[in-house]
């Protein structure tokens, strides 16, 4: 309700703004690493319009975020840790950040700025999570964490693509889908590029996560050259990226916008496939050496991929580019910096007040960037990487300050001295690994009021009715969940629940499916369970229809959403996908 009412005030009336005050556009790309762009030393993958980039900003050179998707962007959208926003996790509910949150898109709104997202959002599908609930007054996205995963549109598969806009209706699009994600971006800028208030442009690319779709002109190469798949189409992928971030720079030339526009270009972290991963298990035969690849990746010297806990897993490329503030020419900032600084970095250079709201984790960078600073006061950040129901203490974390990394409350080392992180010294400096442990405790502490908590998706509103659920967002305990279509197609006998909150009383149909409307997949013969809070339904299906339809009525307030198909043998799942719609 917050998220709803702040909107309604924000964008009732759009306040003059200061004629300096920057556009503001941030691109975020998906696992792609720091030594996937060229101008890091990447001597195989091709990225000149980034490195073109790369030459014209201030780069902060030690920028962390977490080590997967959704924590990394709710901290940039927040400037608070992942985990205090309720997001832990890409899947099992855990993805969805609380609405109390006050986002980026919301500040800046506040502040007379319009504000649009194109691409991934992956902090919830439904209302009140929404990018359309949380600030952004324009859209076009896909759903859950990537193109193909279970809450995004049925058979998409990167080319030619059906995404969803701010009032939830679909459209097919016609062309890979970074490419649709540049144009729409470009779009939305074109429109307010000589409108009477400043404008905030959120793009953030699938690419380059898998699966590893793009077109073989851009892989191809790649191969030719000895890289081996999947990483030649993951190279592809970000080759194609950079040259939309091309045409994006050379919009913005022609509509003469570059000089006043803050423009940052960063990844949500440590590369996926840019490094080739170690053959696991002790069953593999090694690899004849006249069969290896030429090319085996390129990590700058990290240690660690996506997920990790290790440098590799969260240090990540950041650019920034603001010609008219002077943030330009080449410069490096070598100070610890991370996602939680976005949010009161853009706001400070916005010279936009940020409005009442959850106290912020970061700070402004603003005299890092601008060298009126050549140091923050000592800084201890924290990252860790739990993908599971609930959280766990000290799992695959790192405390880490300028010169130091403690891993998983064990493993110490010197950043500076060993950047690839190969030799532990926490035996060498015991006092420091007491030290870093009691900021982890404090740190710990300040996360747990969230520990027990659940965001709920809201059913029964009138921002979204009918609700659609999908089992992207199934609370399980850490027991499987089907978070792509390919594991959908399979009809696991798989199950769990949504927490929900129903929004007022009243009768609601709850129809149950397979597959989402308008894909066919028969529920098989059997029985039918239905369980809101305390409120249930059963009933029978003979297998021959695709939907069962219940309808129960409902009292407002917070509840455990969850269905049993059962069939005769006693093969159990529950339904994959559930539309709920409040009944007038």
């Amino acid at each position: 309700m917050r998220s709803i009412l702040l909107a309604a005030i924000l964008f009732a009336a759009v306040p003059c703004f200061a004629a300096n005050r920057p556009n503001v556009i941030l691109v975020v790309t998906d696992d792609q690493g720091y030594g996937d762009i060229a101008a890091h030393g990447n001597e195989m993958i091709r990225t000149p319009n980034l490195d073109r980039l790369h030459g014209e900003s201030v780069r902060l050179t030690d920028f962390h975020v977490d080590p997967t998707c959704s924590p990394t962007r709710s901290a940039l959208m927040t400037g608070r840790y992942s985990t205090r926003t309720g997001v832990w996790h890409t899947i099992m509910g855990r993805s969805i950040m609380s609405p109390d949150e006050l986002t980026l898109a919301e500040a800046l709104a506040a502040g007379g700025y319009r504000t649009g997202m194109f691409g991934k959002w992956h902090l919830g599908d439904n209302s009140p999570c929404r990018p359309q609930d949380q600030g952004f007054e324009q859209t076009w996205h896909h759903g859950g964490g990537g193109i193909t995963q279970t809450p995004d549109w049925w058979g998409n598969d990167y080319f030619d693509d059906t995404y969803i806009n701010e009032h939830g209706e679909p459209q097919a699009f016609e062309g890979y889908c970074t490419d649709v994600w540049f144009e729409t971006a470009l779009e939305f800028i074109n429109q307010h590029k000589n409108g009477d208030a400043p404008f905030f442009c959120y793009l953030a690319t699938n690419a380059p996560h898998g699966p590893y779709l793009v077109d073989e002109k851009y892989s191809h190469p790649y191969l030719d050259e000895g890289v081996p798949e999947p990483m030649a189409r993951f190279y592809g992928m970000i080759t194609n990226i950079d040259e939309n971030m091309g045409r994006l720079q050379k919009r913005l030339d022609e509509w003469n916008l570059t000089e006043n526009t803050l423009l940052i270009f960063m990844t949500d972290n440590g590369t996926a496939a840019g490094v080739a991963r170690p053959a696991s298990g002790g069953n593999q035969a090694p690899v004849p050496q006249d069969c290896a690849p030429s090319w085996t990746g390129f990590n700058a010297d990290m240690r660690g991929q996506k997920g990790s806990e290790y440098d590799g897993g969260h240090r990540v490329p950041c650019f920034l580019r603001w010609p008219n503030g002077e943030l330009t020419g080449g410069r490096d900032v070598p100070q610890l910096t991370a996602h939680i600084d976005i949010l009161p970095t853009v706001l400070d250079l916005c010279e936009v007040d940020k409005p009442d709201g959850p106290p912020l984790d970061g700070v402004s960078l603003v005299p890092l960037l601008t060298g009126e600073s050549d140091s923050l006061d000592d800084r201890t950040l924290f990252v860790h990487s739990q993908r599971l129901e609930h959280v766990q203490k000290w799992r695959k974390s790192a405390v880490m300050t300028e010169q130091w990394r403690l891993i998983n409350g064990e493993e110490l080392y010197d950043i500076q001295a060993d950047p690839g992180q190969e030799t532990n010294v926490a035996t060498a400096h015991p006092e420091l690994v007491v030290r870093f442990r009691s900021a982890y405790e404090k740190w710990w502490d300040i996360l747990s009021p969230v520990f027990d908590d659940v965001v709920r998706i809201t059913i029964g509103s009138d921002q979204e009715n009918p609700a659609h659920l999908t089992c992207h967002d199934w609370h399980t305990g850490d027991g499987p969940v089907p978070w792509n279509q390919n594991a959908v197609s399979k009809n696991p006998p798989q199950n769990g629940h949504w927490t929900v909150h129903i929004d007022r009383a009243g009768n609601y149909e709850f129809r149950l499916r397979l597959r989402p409307e308008g894909v066919s997949e028969p529920i098989p013969s059997g029985k039918v369970r239905l369980l809101i809070g305390e409120v249930e339904a059963t009933t029978t299906t003979d297998g021959t229809t695709d939907e069962v339809n219940v309808t129960l009525n409902l009292q407002p307030g917070p509840a455990t959403l969850q269905s049993w198909l059962t069939e005769p043998n006693g093969t159990e799942r529950g339904a994959y996908f559930v539309d709920v719609k409040r009944l007038e």
